[in-house]
């Protein structure tokens, strides 16, 4: 016990309690629990003071007070407890208990009750009834706090059956709000699934009778998250639980790790267990009530006794038994090394889970298999891969027993390895297999659906190694590729499917197709139709597992544009050469009208495409926007503002003069662009070409519209972006040198960027705009004012201005 001096007021409590909360040498659980004991031991002093040798009447801590389970800034949950014989004496000891608590700027979640209203809230209020569950003697009558206790875990066991189906929904409920702890870049350390509110509830589903959580690692898991949130109650001094980007730098160094993503993979990994702690429990709960509902009708219909539960087979030392797949008696692991394969694989196509102790008993007699592997076990592995969304489950219980990195040991480097980068959903090793699942319902329509589901599983496998992800992967899976069985033909496919899983998306969207390099470069990173049709397959795959902002109609037809002009190249055909391109009619017609009038001439029209799922409503793949203006400068700049004024997205964006028919005097620049309304209708052609008439003629300003604009809806403090960065793409074109801008996207950007080229002189002949998430990533290809590309050195010239005009 603390010493009664230094701890009979408020100014002593903070005194004792700061010098705690800085010994740098004590932290963790046993900071904690001396936290609560220091509490502890003030509080009792409080009571004490207040109502010496007081009889019927005590001060218990529930929650996560009950547990002893104090962070720094966490709040005081208490209860005074009285059996109702003295109100107003009660009533003048709460005063002289919660002011004090108040006074020092603590939180404090305080209730006064007799055991009977405790007992009544309770049966009332499933939250009340769980705090009192971690209920904790600190002060007073003993015998009131134990007997509190008694009565309220033997109402929780008596209303099990009816009260764990709806602790589960509100787990379920909080888990839809919240999100998933393990795949969060701004988690909720206790709200979001995997959290520390879903151990209260395994907690209490133990303390329940009916089933229990798998220990292993979850003791550990919760002080882990715990732990982070001390650390971050510490360097924020506030009492939240959300672990912000801007934080995590800080966090990281109170405990000691390398960096934020560290700190991440730390968290994740202890969500992971928590959640997957929490499918099991919930599983095995749904069981036990399923069973104690048909048991009883059961016995009656067979005059007593036990049935024996039916088991089904399923494949080689696998059956179904009540829902789950679990061993056949005679299964012996320690001679089976398929087992585990045969076994994941039988229940993701039956889409039934695999029973805990099956696992655990696969694995504690598991074995390497051999290098390569049996052809058996490369099929019951590309079986469990093709089963669609029933694998993910399968692999999550596979891997909790560490089955995969027995099988995959280059696995471990990606497992609960966080993305920077809001596009994604998942960690890389949950994008894996969601990739798998996506690629699963192609398979139909490759010729070898085998490869596609092995490049699916490791395309992103080099994360988790320094340098070119793309590049490093390539090594590992040409080395899992061969080691799983396959021929070496295979094995090069598969690695030329995971060194180049990005070529087809992102040439689709930041290059100019027309260009016969282009397309040429493709062919032969490629090699064959073959790969082709896997690669394009595995590119929507991969894009589709990322998340929504990364795969959308219009860059499925970019893509499929792609192919079809890869595929006739490998065909043997010839691309055509876009400077012999002819111009359409209606290009002419523009281009005519324009020189006819001086001004610029638009149309717009609308094009869209089904989206690829039929149940989906049709996706618009962007307005096509043409315009003809008699060739000037500034004509780049001048309509990227306009459509930015308009709150119009930029998808595409070419730009070329036009040769008129003989006699026509003058020369035209075409602007054929696909745009996009951010939000509401499109605007009229009429009033785009108003503006974009001022624009030339520097009527309108366009820099002082679009700050007014910013200034009017000043955007909210975020996180700070990177600085935009701008290359020259090497050998990217014969025709055009090809400058990449990657930048944080806002309105006007594209603006921005074609004022800088212009005050550069050079000409812009096309722009492919690619926006995944917040970041922009574009290509412009820019020539010479005499239509040849730029030297080199004049190139990163140009580059360079681009970026610190960008910067500015």
């Amino acid at each position: 016990m603390h010493g009664q001096a230094e701890n009979s007021g408020p100014g002593g409590y903070a005194a004792a309690r700061l010098r705690l909360l800085n010994e740098k040498a004590r932290s963790g659980p046993p900071r904690r629990s001396a936290l609560a004991g220091l509490t502890d031991d003030w509080l009792a002093g409080l009571f004490a003071a207040g109502a010496p040798g007081a009889r019927g009447v005590s001060l218990v801590a529930v929650g996560g007070y009950g547990r002893a389970e104090l962070s720094p800034r966490s709040d005081l949950d208490l209860l005074l407890l009285h059996d109702g014989s003295a109100t107003g004496a009660v009533s003048a000891l709460a005063d002289r208990l919660w002011y004090p608590v108040w006074d020092l700027g603590l939180a404090l979640d305080h209730s006064v009750r007799t055991p009977a209203e405790a007992r009544r809230t309770a049966g009332e209020d499933l939250k009340v009834q769980l705090g009192l569950l971690d209920a904790r003697h600190i002060a007073g009558d003993l015998g009131l706090t134990t007997a509190l206790r008694t009565t309220v875990l033997a109402d929780w066991r008596n209303q099990a059956p009816k009260r764990l189906p709806a602790l589960r929904e509100l787990c379920e409920e909080r888990a839809a709000r919240q999100g998933e702890l393990q795949y969060l870049l701004e988690p909720d350390l206790k709200e979001a699934r995997g959290g520390l509110r879903d151990v209260t509830a395994l907690r209490a589903v133990a303390a329940s009778w009916l089933a229990d959580a798998p220990r292993e690692g979850l003791a550990e898991a919760r002080s882990g998250l715990l732990d982070v949130r001390d650390a971050l109650h510490l360097t924020t001094g506030r009492a939240t639980d959300r672990l912000a980007l801007q934080e995590q730098d800080q966090v990281a160094a109170e405990l000691g790790l390398l960096d934020a993503d560290a700190l991440l993979r730390q968290v994740y990994e202890a969500a992971w267990v928590i959640a997957y702690a929490g499918d099991v429990t919930w599983r095995e709960v749904g069981r036990v009530l399923r069973s104690r509902s048909v048991r009883p009708r059961l016995r009656a219909m067979l005059g007593g006794g036990k049935p024996a539960p039916e088991r089904s087979p399923l494949a080689e030392g696998v059956v179904e038994q009540d829902g789950e797949v679990v061993l056949a008696r005679a299964a012996r692991p320690d001679r089976d090394p398929v087992l585990p394969l045969r076994a994941a694989a039988a229940a993701a196509q039956a889409g039934l889970p695999l029973n805990l102790h099956a696992v655990r008993r696969m694995a504690a007699g598991a074995r390497a298999l051999p290098s390569p592997w049996p052809a058996e076990a490369r099929q019951q592995l590309l079986t469990l891969l093709g089963s669609g969304r029933p694998t993910v489950d399968v692999w999550e219980a596979l891997e909790a027993e560490g089955l995969i990195s027995l099988l995959l040991p280059d696995w471990d480097r990606v497992r609960c390895r966080p993305q920077r980068n809001a596009v994604h959903l998942w960690t890389v090793d949950r994008h894996l297999i969601e990739t798998a699942v996506r690629a699963s319902a192609f398979t139909r329509r490759v010729s070898r659906p085998d490869l596609l589901l092995i490049a699916a599983l490791l395309h992103d496998i080099g994360k988790g190694w320094p340098g070119d992800h793309s590049v490093a992967g390539e090594v590992i899976a040409r080395d899992v590729a061969a080691r799983i069985g396959f021929d070496p033909a295979d094995v090069t496919v598969v690695a030329t499917l995971v060194r180049h899983h990005l070529l087809l998306v992102e040439t689709a969207t930041r290059r100019d197709l027309d260009d016969p390099a282009t397309v040429r470069s493709v062919a032969e990173a490629v090699g064959s139709p073959g790969t082709l049709e896997l690669l394009h397959a595995l590119t929507e795959a991969d894009a589709l597992a990322t998340g929504p902002a990364a795969w959308s109609s219009w860059r499925a037809a970019l893509v499929a544009d792609l192919v079809k002009r890869v595929s006739a190249v490998l065909a043997g055909q010839t691309p055509p050469d876009p400077e012999e391109a002819l111009p359409t009619a209606q290009h002419e017609r523009l281009a005519l009208e324009a020189v006819a009038t001086g001004a610029p001439v638009l149309s717009l029209r609308a094009q869209t495409e089904p989206a690829a799922e039929p149940s989906d409503d049709p996706e618009p793949l962007g307005v096509e926007l043409l315009i003809a203006v008699p060739e000037q400068a500034g004509v780049l700049p001048a309509v990227a503002g306009v459509l930015a004024m308009h709150r119009l997205t930029v998808r595409t964006a070419e730009l070329r003069s036009l040769d008129l028919p003989d006699g026509v005097d003058g020369s035209v620049l075409l602007l054929d662009w696909r745009v996009a309304a951010e939000y509401g209708s499109l605007p009229q052609a009429a009033r785009l070409r108003a503006d974009l008439v001022r624009a030339l003629d520097g009527s309108l300003d366009i820099s002082a519209r679009l700050a007014e604009r910013d200034a009017a809806y000043p955007r909210r403090r975020g996180v700070v972006a990177p600085p935009p960065r701008v290359t020259v793409a090497p050998a990217a074109s014969r025709h055009a040198t090809v400058i990449e801008v990657r930048a944080q996207d806002a309105p006007g950007l594209l603006f921005r960027i074609g004022r800088a080229l212009e005050d550069a002189a050079v000409r812009v002949r096309s722009a492919h705009v690619s926006t995944l998430g917040a970041n922009a990533v574009d290509a412009f290809y820019v020539t010479q004012e005499q239509g040849v590309p730029l030297p080199g050195e004049e190139a990163v010239a140009v580059a360079r201005k681009l970026e610190e005009a960008l910067r500015a």
